[in-house]
């Protein structure tokens, strides 16, 4: 599981999070608007779009944007169709990378998307190629500094969580996705504050990567990925020991 959390706390060290903070709210928006026109305003009956809610508000993403992208998912929107498409491959060192997208133009994601991995030596692959290495789960961060494990397992636990593990700079809350939301609902009832909440897919096995250039070459790779306005989300299964981490960071 180190793939997320590690390429997460890089992302907060260098300030990427807070910079590119509109991006992330429009990618957020794209998702509820997706969720709410395709299963309903109702999230108590759009599990999609009850999550979707739920990571917004982890974002800090105000209600009023929130409102209006439920709005315009259910109103039918502006006219635009999203196609969701999974694209999988390898990046630097072998590690497995999955890329989420929404698109209204498959060609020139598919281009632009190969073109990253390319440039990264990497290859995208065949649909299926990687994807059985992660599952879909519930993925909630909280910063080791705000609570204490035993707090925070037990808080996890009685909201319904899977299970507690503890990185080196924070601990990760893992729940299914059909408890997702109730457990980042109780987090926020109790005032514990998060630093990401999302559906993600999370490996089951990870790939050292311990050569400095290897590793740039992926962090780059996934960096450019993430920002691509078609990309919704970007997952791999790659571990950097902590020293590593911190000159890259």
């Amino acid at each position: 599981m180190s793939g997320h959390s590690k390429w997460s706390t890089i992302k907060r060290k260098k300030g990427a999070i807070d910079a590119k903070r509109g991006k992330i709210f429009s990618k957020l928006i794209k998702e509820i608007t997706v969720a709410a026109r395709q299963g309903g305003n109702d999230p108590e009956g759009n599990p999609r779009l009850r999550a979707a809610i739920a990571a917004a508000k982890a974002e800090n993403m105000p209600k009023d944007n929130i409102s209006r992208a439920i709005s315009k998912g259910s109103g039918g929107g502006d006219g635009v169709v999203y196609e969701e498409i999974l694209y999988e491959g390898y990046g630097p060192g072998g590690v497995a990378v999955l890329v989420e997208c929404m698109t209204d133009n498959r060609n020139r994601t598919v281009a632009d998307v190969r073109h990253f991995f390319s440039k990264s030596n990497g290859n995208l692959g065949e649909n299926g190629c990687v994807a059985w290495m992660f599952e879909k789960k519930g993925l909630i961060l909280v910063d080791k500094e705000t609570i204490s494990e035993d707090d925070l397992m037990e808080a996890a636990l009685e909201a319904g969580a899977d299970d507690v593990i503890e990185e080196e700079s924070e601990f990760q809350v893992i729940t299914g996705v059909e408890t997702f939301s109730d457990v980042t609902e109780t987090f926020e009832e109790k005032g514990l504050a998060t630093l990401e909440a999302a559906i993600a897919m999370i490996p089951t096995n990870s790939v050292e990567v311990s050569d400095e250039q290897v590793a740039v070459a992926l962090l780059k790779l996934l960096e450019n990925l993430e920002d691509h306005d078609d990309v919704q989300k970007v997952h791999a299964n790659f571990d950097i020991d902590a020293a590593l981490m911190e000159r890259l960071s």
